[in-house]
């Protein structure tokens, strides 16, 4: 029989830290991220449509080209850095802190969406990061569908975990997370999209060929 990959399937969590104020940044509600994040994806889209040089088509093309830059960042931040395996004692408690409390816990409601104190230094990185590249007018668009992209994946990644969903697409997707949970959590890492598991080789499919090869 293969190890239970989680503590409990409850709405229930551990404690992180000792300190109650601490704690309480860990427990998020699921609307956290549409309050601070629906403002800043309208801010950076009113100053687009503001900007002389933008046209209505650049600004919906960078902001399509935003939205699907995100899946590939949320591929990549959940296989490499939420499922990076430490191996010092510091390393490996951040990490639980960080994502591995989520497999031990998965259906723990206050902490399926990714708390402020994180979202934002990281928003303000990639931010600063596209204004490097782009210059500060092209990022509007860009950011703002950047930000949708992430406003979805966490609405979904709730959504997965706590609502009856209808539909084969909405079923099928919310199948293929739960299995990155409760059979291998080393594939299957696109929460809002596959796509990029197809792309790089880690949908459960291909894993098994090499295995079997």
């Amino acid at each position: 029989m293969a190890a239970k990959l989680y503590v409990s399937n409850n709405d229930e969590s551990a404690r992180l830290f000792k300190s109650g104020f601490l704690e309480m940044f860990s427990h998020v509600h699921p609307s956290v991220p549409l309050i601070v994040y629906i403002p800043v994806m309208v801010y950076n889209l009113y100053q687009a449509s503001h900007a002389p040089e933008m046209s209505a088509a650049n600004i919906v093309g960078l902001f399509l080209v935003g939205l699907f830059f995100w899946t590939l960042t949320e591929y990549l931040l959940h296989r490499f850095v939420f499922h990076y395996e430490p191996t010092s004692k510091w390393g490996k408690h951040l990490h639980f802190m960080m994502h591995g409390v989520h497999h031990d816990y998965p259906n723990d409601s206050l902490r399926l969406v990714m708390p402020p104190v994180v979202s934002i230094p990281l928003a303000i990185l990639f931010y600063s990061m596209f204004v490097a590249v782009l210059g500060a007018t092209l990022t509007y668009p860009f950011f703002a569908g950047f930000i949708l992209g992430y406003m979805i994946y966490d609405s979904w990644h709730y959504a997965s975990h706590h609502f009856a969903l209808k539909g084969s697409g909405w079923i099928w997707l919310k199948q293929y997370h739960m299995l990155h949970h409760y059979q291998d959590p080393h594939t299957r890492f696109g929460v809002s999209s596959p796509l990029w598991d197809y792309v790089f080789g880690t949908t459960a499919a291909k894993q098994e060929k090499k295995a079997i090869a």
